[in-house]
C-alpha cells in the first residue's frame, strides 16, 4: 500500500530540491546591496508614516462584519440557484425567509446609525 504513495514522495522530494536550488542560486548570484531607501518597509507603494499600531474605530469592524455577512449570503445563494427547479416553491419560500432575516438585521443596524461613517 505504501508503494502507491511513492510517486507523491518522489514529486515532493523533487519540488523541495528545486526550491532549495533556487534559493541557493539566488543567494550566490544575486546582488546584496543594502541602502536605507531599500531597507524601509514597503506598504502599497507609499512611504510608511506614523505608528504601525494605530487604532481603528468600532465602526470599521462593524462594516467589515457586514461584508462578511453578505459574502456568506452570496455563498448560500449560489447553490440555491443551481438547484432551484427541484426545490420548487418550498425552496423559494425558504430563501425568501433567509433574505428577509438578513434584511431585518440590516434595517435594524441602519436604523441605529451604525452605517454612518463619521
Amino acid at each position: 500500500m505504501l508503494l502507491n504513495y511513492l510517486p507523491v514522495l518522489i514529486y515532493m522530494l523533487i519540488a523541495l530540491g528545486l526550491m532549495g536550488v533556487m534559493v541557493l542560486l539566488s543567494e550566490l548570484v544575486g546582488k546584496k546591496t543594502h541602502t536605507p531607501q531599500k531597507d524601509i518597509p514597503y506598504e502599497c507603494g507609499m512611504d510608511p508614516i506614523g505608528d504601525a499600531r494605530s487604532r481603528y474605530t468600532v465602526r470599521f469592524y462593524i462594516i467589515a462584519m457586514f461584508f462578511i455577512v453578505f459574502d456568506i449570503e452570496a455563498i448560500f445563494l449560489y447553490p440555491w440557484g443551481v438547484v432551484f427547479k427541484p426545490l420548487g416553491w418550498f425552496g423559494l419560500v425558504e430563501m425568501g425567509v433567509f433574505i428577509a432575516i438578513l434584511a431585518v438585521g440590516l434595517a435594524y443596524v441602519w436604523g441605529k446609525g451604525a452605517l454612518e461613517w463619521e
